[in-house]
C-alpha cells in the first residue's frame, strides 16, 4: 500500500513496483487517517508511508497501524534526511527509511527487503544517526526557545511569549549552539530543520 499525500507521487511509485512480477499494489492513501483505515480494509504486506501529510502525519499513522497490527511492516519514504526524524520514525515501528530522490533505484529493493524481515536505512541516513548518536537532546524547553526563534521572534518577543526573563531566553539560546555546534540563530535553526529536530 502506497500511503502519499501527493497523487502523482503515489502513481509513480505504484508503477515502478507492478513492474516487478513478485509486487503488486493493493491500495493507495492520501494521509495517515486514510492509511489506517485501509490497512484495516487491505492487511497489506508493505505499507510505502510519507511523513509530511495533513490531518495525520506518517509518524502517527505508524504507530496507529503498529498499535494494532505490531509486525506491519512499514517503509517510510521521505525528503528529509534528517537523524531526528529517522530516528522518530524508527522509535514509532518503520522498519526501513529511504529518500525520495533514491526512489527510482532503491524502492523495489527496499520493499523485498523489508518484506523479507529486514531494516532498510538509506545510506546518507545511517550516516547522520550514527554521526548524532551521542549528541545531547535539546531539552523542551529549549524547543520552545527555537521554535519561536524560527518564527522570527527576538529574545524578548520569546522570553514574553513563554513567560521567562530575556536573560533565560539567552541562556537557553547558548545551550542550543553548543548543543547544535552553530554560531548564530539563523544557522540553529537551519541545522534544526535539516536533522528534523524542528519542524516548521
Amino acid at each position: 500500500m502506497v500511503v502519499d499525500d501527493h497523487p502523482v507521487l503515489r502513481a509513480g511509485v505504484a508503477a515502478m513496483l507492478e513492474n516487478q512480477n513478485d509486487l503488486a499494489v493493493v491500495g493507495e492513501a492520501a494521509d495517515g487517517a486514510e492509511a489506517l483505515s485501509q490497512f484495516r480494509a487491505l492487511q497489506p504486506d508493505v505499507v510505502i508511508m510519507d511523513l509530511q501529510m495533513p490531518r495525520m502525519n506518517g509518524i502517527e499513522a505508524t504507530m496507529a497501524i503498529r498499535a494494532e497490527a505490531p509486525s506491519a511492516k512499514i517503509l517510510v519514504l521521505t525528503t528529509y534526511a534528517g537523524d531526528v526524524q529517522a530516528v522518530r520514525a524508527l522509535r514509532a515501528g518503520a522498519t526501513g527509511y529511504l529518500l525520495k530522490n533514491s526512489l527510482r533505484t532503491q524502492i523495489v529493493d527496499a520493499v523485498r527487503s523489508v518484506h523479507a524481515g529486514r531494516r532498510h536505512i538509506a545510506p546518507d541516513v545511517s550516516e547522520q544517526i550514527a554521526l548524532h548518536v551521542t549528541d545531547e537532546q535539546l531539552t523542551e524547553r529549549e524547543l520552545s526557545v527555537l521554535e519561536l526563534i524560527a518564527l522570527g521572534h527576538a529574545n524578548k518577543e520569546a522570553a514574553a511569549e513563554l513567560g521567562l526573563a530575556e536573560e533565560t531566553v539567552k541562556a537557553h539560546l547558548k545551550n542550543i549552539f553548543l548543543k547544535l555546534d552553530v554560531n548564530d540563530r539563523t544557522r540553529a535553526v537551519t541545522v534544526a530543520m535539516e536533522r528534523g529536530i524542528l519542524e516548521i
